[in-house]
């Protein structure tokens, strides 16, 4: 059942990745993120800032799922093949969650064509900020109150997790001595102090230092929406 303007997906219930060495992979995030980490039953690893679940760590084809909170659990696939999930359950870090800890997620954006706009926003019951822009931001409507649930930037990629952090450039350097490579930044952009890292397995994921909220600078509510 598609989201609609009336129940849109206000954000991220939790956050998965598929490597081919899950342990490996899950030390690297716990070393660089501060987090408790737990093997599950079923081979999987789980990282934890407190009682929100950071990030779940599998076995498979290197990849990140976005997995959002819905009203009816399904899998997500738009016509250029990025992939997204829906699930029932409380929405752990979005824009109506608490402010994001170092550590957690702190925004996602879809490295995609514009093309792909009218897709995830009829999926998802969200509203394109600027349909067609090489940058835009998904918002979500909750009665007069509209925030921005995750962005759209035209690159190739898919689905790209950032990651609070205290201090960027001190989180890139770590990465770089646990085995990871630093792509982009840190530097400043309209989100805030970013960088991009690739993890030891190939995995790019970002980090955003310091953001006071949900997407960092996009963080201000818009009320009375357009």
């Amino acid at each position: 059942m598609p989201g609609t303007p009336d129940s849109p997906a206000r954000g991220v219930r939790r956050v998965e990745l598929s490597t081919t060495d899950p342990e490996k992979t899950a030390q690297f995030y716990a070393h660089l993120l501060g987090w408790v980490l737990i093997a599950e039953p079923d081979g999987s690893f789980t990282g934890w800032v407190g009682d929100r679940l950071a990030l779940r760590v599998r076995a498979g084809d290197p990849g990140w799922l976005v997995v959002f909170a819905g009203r009816e659990p399904r899998d997500l696939r738009d016509e250029s093949g990025h992939s997204a999930a829906v699930d029932q359950g409380r929405v752990l870090h979005g824009p109506w969650a608490p402010e994001p800890r170092p550590g957690e997620p702190c925004w996602v954006e879809l490295m995609a064509d514009p093309g792909v706009d009218e897709h995830w926003a009829g999926e998802l019951g969200w509203r394109v900020r600027d349909p067609g822009a090489e940058f835009t931001l998904y918002d979500a409507h909750v009665a007069d109150d509209r925030r921005a649930v995750a962005g759209r930037l035209t690159a190739p990629g898919g689905w790209t997790c950032y990651f609070a952090v205290p201090d960027a450039a001190r989180t890139a350097a770590e990465a770089t001595e646990f085995g990871g490579r630093v792509l982009i930044g840190p530097k400043e952009v309209p989100t805030g102090v970013v960088a991009a890292v690739a993890d030891p397995s190939g995995s790019v994921f970002a980090i955003l230092e310091n953001p006071a909220g949900w997407g960092g600078a996009w963080r201000t509510p818009r009320r009375k929406p357009d």
